[in-house]
């Protein structure tokens, strides 16, 4: 048994009051948090509360509490230095990841810590808004792009602000550069020497940002849909024609879908142009759904639905574009609006960390017309409405104008310099954390060891291509075990994708 695994014992054995402490941070042992969704792991995990305070600034004033749960390893003689679980986001909560994780088997020989991010669902306080993640079934029948949607999805935003500030949330002390303060908090309560971390999508630039702040406790560090803090923003969303691109390219390498299809990159940007000059709304049966529901395509909706969920599953995509382009929209609407009205979507991950995060860190530091000229370069032919709304970032600077918070310091844009040994994994179809990020971090960590797994789109370790997954999560396990010896044979393993062919 590890020294820390030895003091975390002591710690739980003392439930009835101590606690382990140092200067900023508090680790109480203490019952599993309640998730929205049952994880059987958590009924014999070792769980407590770090409490920090709210804002550093005021060390002296309100404290926050976060949700830490910790996954024993399977092994009866485990490593000595556990992995970190970085959700992504920003607003997921990790400990609702705990069954992704161990699904990868990261638990084999270390044991596996999942910490709630302030202002997520299981910390105390939370900044969650059912009022923002309804806006998206609000705007189902509106055009992606328009006025009418931007007014409602503002609004949300809004009403979401005045909630959390009526909770006594100090709104501007939610940001990556306090989070990782709370890892470090974490560390040092639970008297860890060294840990690793594994980030996803927006925990990577939680990763990276601990990484600059703290390396003194680190051992290695693996990423997993890399978010540069260098880059983030709306003009960085338009990388996502990398993941497009790579998903058509596929499809015409295969000479049964490039004959039945054809050139469907050519078939994407046309429709794309087609449906924002001319949105139409359809009737959708949706599961769940009393009735058929109204659902309206234009073309910044098809940008967006291209990257998520099209692009996690890229088999349909040629045969979903071409079913469009012949007047059969099903495929496209089902899923759209079936994502958008599902109620256990509802109150589980964290707008307001979202805004908070994007408007201090990303939105300050680029203009409005960055974000439209990059989504010009991706996407020439484009309308300029739907360069002004790069994928994932709708109304991005917008919403900025109803969630004041002044901008972050400008070094949390600093690129990320170090010797401590990196995973980069990226993978092939992914349009929401472009391929080209990891190659772009390892730039400055000389210890990386970068990856690119094939056919699959955003975080390889768990996109739903089990292949994939598989070789993503075997080259996790290796790396953690032997750096930058890692056994990456498995990328030239990965089978092609299997495109549905229509009849």
């Amino acid at each position: 048994m590890s020294k820390w695994s030895v003091l975390i014992l002591s710690a739980f054995a003392m439930m009835g009051g101590a606690t382990a402490a140092h200067a900023e941070g508090k680790f109480t042992p203490g019952a599993c948090p309640k998730m929205p969704t049952a994880i059987a792991e958590l009924a014999t995990a070792k769980c407590g509360r770090l409490t920090v305070p709210e804002n550093r600034a005021h060390p002296n004033g309100k404290t926050i509490s976060l949700s830490v749960a910790i996954i024993p390893a399977k092994s009866a003689t485990p490593k000595p230095d556990p992995i970190v679980w970085l959700a992504g986001g920003p607003g997921d909560d990790a400990v609702t990841e705990i069954p992704m994780a161990l699904a990868g088997d990261l638990n084999s020989d270390r044991d596996l810590i999942f910490m709630s991010q302030r202002g997520t669902y299981s910390a105390q306080p939370n900044l969650l808004c059912p009022s923002v993640d309804r806006a998206g079934a609000d705007t189902l029948n509106v055009p992606y792009d328009s006025r009418q949607a931007q007014i409602l999805t503002l609004r949300a935003h809004a009403t979401c602000h005045r909630e959390v500030v009526a909770r006594g949330a100090d709104v501007p002390a939610y940001n990556t550069i306090e989070s990782s303060a709370d890892l470090e908090d974490l560390r040092l309560a639970l008297g860890i020497p060294k840990w690793n971390l594994y980030g996803i999508s927006y925990g990577t630039d939680f990763a990276l940002t601990y990484m600059r702040l703290y390396p003194q406790g680190l051992r290695s560090v693996g990423i997993d849909g890399v978010f540069p803090p260098s880059t983030g923003g709306g003009a960085a969303g338009w990388t996502a024609s990398e993941g497009f691109k790579a998903v058509f390219a596929a499809c015409s390498a295969q000479p049964k879908c490039r004959a039945r299809y054809g050139d469907v990159d050519a078939l994407f940007r046309r429709l794309v142009v087609q449906y924002e000059r001319h949105p139409k709304t359809f009737l959708v049966k949706v599961d769940g759904q009393p009735a058929p529901v109204k659902v309206m395509i234009s073309g910044g909706m098809l940008v967006q639905w291209a990257a998520t969920p099209g692009t996690h599953l890229a088999a349909q995509v040629p045969a979903a574009l071409n079913e469009l382009a012949h007047g059969r929209p099903d495929r496209i609407t089902k899923l759209w609006a079936t994502s958008r009205l599902d109620p256990n979507s509802v109150g589980i991950t964290s707008p307001g960390l979202f805004n908070s995060i994007a408007c201090s860190e990303w939105v300050p530091f680029e203009t409005k017309a960055q974000v439209i000229a990059a989504g010009r370069k991706a996407f020439p032919d484009f309308p300029r409405s739907v360069h002004a709304n790069a994928p994932m970032n709708q109304f991005l600077h917008e919403t900025c104008t109803v969630w004041p918070v002044p901008p972050a310091p400008a070094s949390v844009r600093d690129v990320v310099r170090s010797n401590i040994p990196t995973l980069v994994v990226n993978a092939q179809y992914d349009a929401q954390t472009a391929p080209s990020n990891g190659a772009l971090v390892a730039k400055t960590l000389p210890n990386a060891v970068v990856v690119t797994i094939p056919n699959v789109a955003h975080v390889a370790f768990a996109s739903p291509s089990p292949a994939a997954n598989a070789c993503a999560q075997q080259i996790a396990r290796s790396f953690f075990d032997t750096l930058q010896n890692a056994d990456t044979s498995c990328v030239a393993k990965v089978p092609p994708t299997d495109f549905v062919i229509d009849p």
